[in-house]
């Protein structure tokens, strides 16, 4: 038995895009957007697709994710149909993401501006 259950998957040929609606079974607050959007990936094998994590919730008191994704063929299509916001908060994630050692760099840099604030005090 899968983790995820299809609730919904649809094409619409209006926008070019697949919209899936899924449940992500014993993962409510466990599950990041991106993660959720590789397990969609791997699981309809959309290797060389766009999917783009729309909306992640939580049932209340009950251990479900649900979420909906759009698929795209082409990333240039989804910047003109999608607000600038989702893909800036992809990016967000994306960065976030990275390995420990370039997450540790920067709050390094940090120190000297907050160090400066102190002095002119």
């Amino acid at each position: 038995m899968s983790m995820i259950e299809v609730t919904r998957d649809v094409k619409n040929p209006l926008l070019s895009r697949r919209e899936i609606t899924c449940t992500f079974k014993g993962l409510a607050g466990k599950l990041k957007r991106l993660e959720a959007a590789e397990m969609i990936s791997k699981q309809f094998k959309l290797e060389g697709k766009i999917v783009i994590p729309i909306n992640l919730k939580n049932d209340t008191g009950r251990p479900l994710l649900s979420g909906t994704f759009y698929v795209y063929e082409d990333e240039k299509l989804a910047k003109e149909h999608l607000k600038a916001a989702v893909f800036k908060r992809i990016e967000k994630a994306k960065t976030a993401a990275k390995p420990e050692g370039e997450a540790v760099a920067a709050p390094a840099e940090a120190a000297p501006a907050e160090e400066k604030k102190e002095e002119s005090k």
